[in-house]
């Protein structure tokens, strides 16, 4: 098989050098071996007790499967010229093994369901792995708010300061996005998990076969129904690189508040020397930039989601060579936002937050305002006549620069009362509605997220 290709019985000349560079995938899908060795063994196994192959020969396929398997997990395999993908590779070390009864490996089985059934294993592997990543971040998110107390910052809409919130509600908020993120990921994972294996290149086959032995004996939840969907099911995929984008938008997020908390104008935070960068040639330089290449790398994250979308949408039933265009992205955006939330979730847990800053910011009269408003309300005033009124009472103070809280408490309808709300964290008190962001639903949400979470890892395969 060395100097052979897999179709040489119907071709006379050899494949073109140009045909080969531009079509070999062993450069990327290398990385599937332990899948396609656990596929190939499964197979096997299937094919000696189902009658298909002796016992003998189903068991002398195993055995050269499984050295293998221990020259790859060495790092001693060797690869040949002629090896075009992990497939072909393996089933040529296999027979020069076990001479021509490994190449039996092969019967009633074809790349087509040979490397479908690599990549739902190694999908489902590794997308249960991201999620377990995830819950890592989460995990800092959640005990970064509890060492956080009753710490308050402003809370922004339109980047602009808005009310005060605590600050383990704000990690919080992040925490519960990446919640999300584990949910589709482990729904993914739920799909994903159906074995293609038996569909060969797209029929089936004549031989008495037993997929659902195969199924059995890879861990799949579910066989095949049809055999032309089987093999040309992407479906998985783009549904694991969109969860991998989600994730990484929601890092880009995440990222661009560190950018700016880590400023001067800012302040609210300061990286440990661990997670930051320095300048090559500004000496005081501290640079965000593992918060800056999480949100760098969104964009890359995106393309390789529109891009496999783009691969697919024009493909007739059922395998065309054009789903070799799965890997490369879904490779990627798995390595990218694996290391991401690794270094997310260390920058995060060494970082130190500068409390008086966001408290200082957090304590600005303006932040007041809609305090104000919901105490004319509470005391009958319609919210828009309140919310104008506040509104007259914001104006006055910018055009005329006197203090907001002196207007206040030289208003007839508000007085001192209200201008008690001026004080330093009573605002943030007073959010104390279902999931607010004020103390007194912090345990109640620090629960739910808790639960929830639980939840989740039960869930994990």
């Amino acid at each position: 098989m060395n100097d052979k290709h897999l179709w040489h019985g119907r071709f006379k000349e050899t494949p073109a050098e140009s045909l080969m560079a531009f079509t070999a995938s062993i450069g990327f899908d290398a990385r599937l071996w332990r899948d396609d060795i656990a596929g190939s063994v499964a197979h096997a196994e299937m094919l000696g007790a189902s009658g298909v192959l002796p016992r003998a020969e189903s068991d002398a396929i195993v055995a050269a499967l499984r050295q293998t398997e221990r020259e790859f997990a060495a790092g001693a395999f060797v690869f040949v010229a002629s090896d075009e993908d992990i497939h072909t590779a393996l089933e040529r070390r296999v027979t020069e093994i076990a001479g021509s009864t490994g190449a039996k490996l092969h019967t009633a089985r074809s790349r087509n369901d040979q490397v479908a059934t690599a990549l739902r294993l190694f999908a489902k592997r590794e997308l249960s792995d991201t999620a377990r990543r995830v819950l890592a971040l989460i995990d800092v998110l959640d005990r970064r708010a509890d060492d956080a107390g009753e710490a308050y910052l402003p809370g922004y809409t339109h980047l602009q300061r808005a009310q005060p919130v605590l600050l383990a509600h704000h990690l919080r908020a992040h925490a519960w996005a990446f919640a999300r993120d584990v949910d589709r990921l482990l729904d993914a994972v739920d799909r994903l998990d159906v074995s293609p294996l038996g569909a060969g290149a797209l029929a089936g086959t004549s031989l008495p076969t037993d997929p659902r032995e195969s199924q059995r004996r890879l861990g799949f939840a579910r066989l095949f129904a049809n055999s032309l969907d089987a093999v040309s099911d992407r479906d998985f995929v783009a549904e694991g690189l969109f969860d991998l984008a989600m994730i990484g938008v929601h890092l880009s997020r995440l990222g661009e508040e560190w950018v700016l908390w880590t400023t001067a104008e800012f302040g609210f935070a300061s990286l440990s020397d661990r997670h930051a960068t320095g300048s090559s040639m500004l000496p005081q330089k501290k640079n965000s930039d593992v918060a800056e290449l999480a949100r760098g790398k969104a964009g890359r994250l995106i393309g390789n989601l529109a891009g496999l979308l783009a691969t697919l949408k024009g493909l007739p039933l059922s395998y065309n060579r054009d789903l070799q265009e799965d890997k490369e992205p879904f490779f990627d955006s798995l390595d990218q936002v694996n290391r991401g939330l690794v270094a997310i979730a260390e920058m995060i847990a060494d970082a130190t937050f500068n409390l008086d800053a966001m408290r200082a910011a957090a304590d600005s009269p303006d932040a007041v305002a809609t305090d104000v408003a919901e105490w004319l309300v509470g005391r009958g005033m319609p919210f828009r006549q309140a919310h104008a009124k506040v509104g007259e009472l914001v104006a006055r103070s910018s055009a005329t620069g006197t203090p907001l809280v002196d207007l206040v408490r030289a208003d007839a309808e508000l007085g001192p009362a209200v201008a008690a709300l001026f004080a330093p964290g009573v605002a943030v008190a007073r959010r104390s509605s279902h999931g607010a962001a004020g103390p007194a639903a912090a345990t109640a949400q620090r629960e739910e997220l808790r639960r929830t979470v639980a939840a989740l890892q039960l869930r994990l395969p």
